[in-house]
This record gives structure tokens, sequence and C-alpha cells, in this order.
């Protein structure tokens, strides 16, 4: 008599049955919506009220500086604190930093210091959001489910890139640029409403010192090789990125039939970003960190295909797949930090990851213009596809890449052979 089959495992419950993570994504989905505006917005009311393109960069520098610099404070105190309670307070102060810029532009009279100042106090506010966002689901989601719940989220943040400049541009044409930053507000209150009737599970951090937390929290980065070197080439990317961004318009007049080959450009790639989180839902790959490394690696296509003046529908074609890559690696990564780092860590982590990504973005976005005008706009496209396609493949070179998700058996295997190589050596 054959033996009786083992009984199959209970399929886990979606995650959106869960009431507090339901809560939190849709509060999520709003606010990211929301912030999907404000770019396109606050580009268009600052150059309509000054006329001048450097008091557009003063006030994007007013947000980004003080996100860079307490981006590593905000760690600590997402992990020191429940991540409810510090996401709570600033999703109410930048509701309030939002609702104040938008009554200043809709009063007819706007001041520039004062939006700005109050960009300022938002960008602050993002600084101790942005760490937090992790802990925020691993204290809503159980590990087993966190992979759909990584991926629901990465496929409403490609939604809202697809559908926020649109929605910006229809408030803009009919009611002006302050009613994105009122819904944008609105979109923070609702969130914080809804963080109110949740809890989030929190493990408490020992009390020590800030200097010390913020030690710890590098020492967590530096012990896992494939965490700071995919850190590096997610840097490159972002670098890349501004290069592409900062450059790509002038080419596409340049080159190509200037608006419509641009606005078929980033809808190509916000469509890719779309279906590269869906398919990261679906995909179950046995070395996840190295498949979303390489992934990476296909943003040097555009960068390439760009500065050889390649035909149009390659072009795009090619940042459609290179975006795909970016939204199949966003809820991969994410996932995989999150069963990797312990939780009284995960915020210091998270926090580094973001300092490293955007601290890469204005070098690309000040020496992208110096290198066009130096050699021409193709040189700084073809360093950038270089630096961005090597750093991502040399990944695959780094034990702790090639051996994350393998099973036990397999990756104590692969780490003898590299021990027995090195020591040939």
């Amino acid at each position: 008599m054959p033996p009786t089959p083992p009984p199959m495992p209970p399929s886990l419950p979606h995650p959106l049955r869960t009431r507090a993570f339901r809560l939190l994504f849709i509060g999520r989905s709003l606010s990211l919506l929301g912030d999907a505006m404000i770019p396109a917005a606050l580009a268009l009311a600052v150059y309509l009220a000054t006329g001048s393109t450097a008091d557009l960069a003063l006030v994007l520098g007013c947000s980004i500086v003080p996100k860079l610099l307490l981006l590593p404070v905000g760690g600590v105190i997402g992990d020191r604190l429940n991540a409810r309670t510090v996401a709570l307070t600033t999703d109410l102060v930048r509701c309030a930093t939002q609702l104040f810029v938008g009554v200043e532009l809709l009063g007819g009279e706007p001041r520039l210091w004062q939006i700005a100042l109050a960009e300022a106090l938002g960008g602050a506010a993002s600084a101790f959001a942005m760490p937090v966002t992790a802990p925020l689901l691993t204290g809503t989601v159980e590990e087993e489910n966190r992979r759909r719940a990584n991926a629901l989220i990465g496929v409403v943040a490609s939604a809202a890139r697809v559908g926020g400049p649109a929605l910006a541009g229809v408030l803009i044409l009919t009611a002006g640029p302050g009613w994105a930053f009122v819904l944008d507000s609105a979109s923070f209150a609702v969130s914080a409403a809804l963080l109110s009737a949740i809890r989030v599970r929190h493990v408490p951090l020992p009390r020590s010192s800030l200097a010390a937390d913020l030690k710890e929290g590098w020492s967590e980065v530096r012990s896992r090789d494939w965490y700071w070197t995919s850190l590096f080439a997610h840097s490159a990317w972002n670098g890349a990125a501004a290069v592409l961004m900062t450059l790509g318009p002038a080419v596409a007049f340049e080159q190509f039939d200037g608006k419509a080959f641009w606005v078929v450009f980033l809808q190509t790639g916000a469509v890719g970003l779309l279906l590269g989180s869906l398919a990261a839902g679906r995909a179950r790959p046995k070395r996840p960190i190295l498949v979303a490394n390489l992934s990476l690696a296909t943003y040097a296509l555009p960068l390439t295909l760009l500065a050889l003046s390649a035909p149009a529908p390659l072009a795009i074609a090619a940042y459609g797949i290179a975006m795909a890559g970016l939204g199949f690696l966003s809820p991969v990564w994410e996932t995989a930090v999150q069963s990797a780092v312990p939780a009284h860590a995960l915020a210091r982590v998270t926090s580094y990851d973001w300092l490293l990504s955007l601290a890469a973005m204005p070098v690309g976005y000040a020496l992208a213009p110096l290198a066009a005008d130096a050699w021409g706009t193709a040189t700084p496209l073809l360093v950038a596809a270089a630096v961005v396609g090597g750093a991502c493949l040399a990944t695959a070179a780094v034990p702790g890449v090639r051996r994350f998700g393998r099973a036990p058996a397999a990756a104590k295997a692969e780490a003898d052979a590299d021990a027995f190589t090195e020591a040939a050596v």
C-alpha cells in the first residue's frame, strides 16, 4: 500500500484580508498618488510665480538637503519608537506643509521664502517617514506574505507614477497648481487617520546614545556583503537616472520628434515599471538579489541607444524594459531586506539605503550638463551606461549576492568552494 502523502499546507490569506495591512495599504496608496502630482505642480507654480529656474532649484534644494542630512537620524528614531507613531507624526507634518503651500498658491501672491521653508519642513519629515516604511510592513504582515504585500505596494507606486502627473495636469489646467497641494495634504490626512486605527508590532531598541545607534546600524550594513555592494549598484542606477532625466529632453529635441518622443518615452517607462512590479508579485527566483540586480543592469540599454542615436522605437522599448527591471527589483529587494535584517535595526539599515540612493541623484544632475557642454550629450550618456551596467553586473561576483536565497546546503557548498578557491590562490 503506497504511503499516504503529507497534507498540503493551507494557502496563505491575501495580505489585503488583514485589516491592519488593508488600512495601511489604502493610506499608502493615497499618499503615493498625492506625492506623484507634486513635482509637476511645484515646478509650474514656482516658475509662474518667479519666472526663474534658479528659484525653482532653490525650492527643490530646500526639500532634498534636510532629507539627506536627517535620514540617518530618522533611521534611529524609526528603530527607537513604534513605526506607527513616527509615520503618524510625519503624515500630520506633511499634511500641514502641503496645505500651507496650497493656500499660498491659491491666494494669488505666493511668497517664495515661505514655500521654500514649507518644503524644507516637509523634506525633514520625509527623512523620518522613509525609514519606517519597512517596519510598518513587517509590523502588520507576517513574513510568509511580505513578498505579495511589497508587490502590491510596488504596483500602486508604479500606477501612481502613471496617473499622478496626469491628474496633476488636469488640476493645473482647470483649477491651478495650488489644488494639487491641497489634494496631497488631504491624502496625508487620510493616511494619518487610517494609521491611528491600526496597531503595528514593534521590537524596542535598547537605550543608548545616538552615535552608538548610528554605529550599530552601519555595522548591520557592513556585515552583509550582499547588502552594501548592492547599495553601490543602486546608487549608480540613481545617478544614471539623473543623467538621463537631465539630458533626455535635449536628445529628444535634437534627434527625435521633441515633445511627442519624450512623452511616449516616459509613459512607456511607467508602463514597464508597472509590469515589472506585477511580475515581482508572482516570481519566486532562487537567487532574488542576484536576479534583481541583473534586471537593474538593463538601464544601460536606453542610455546607450540614446547616445548612439538609435531608432526611436528601439530606444523607447529599451526604456520600457529598463523600468520593468526597476519595478521587479523594488518588491524583491524590500522583501529580502525585511527577511534578513533584524527588526530592531530595520529602519536604520533602510535609512542608509535611501541616503546613498538620494545622494547620487544631485551628483548626476550637476555633472551631466557640465559633461555635455564639454564633450556633447553622447559622452555622459555612455559613461552613465558603463557605470550602471558595470556596477550592477559586478554584484554577481559577490558571494553573498549569489548565495542569498539558496537552500542552506547549497549555500554552504558554494561557500566552501569559494573558501577553497581563495586558499588555492
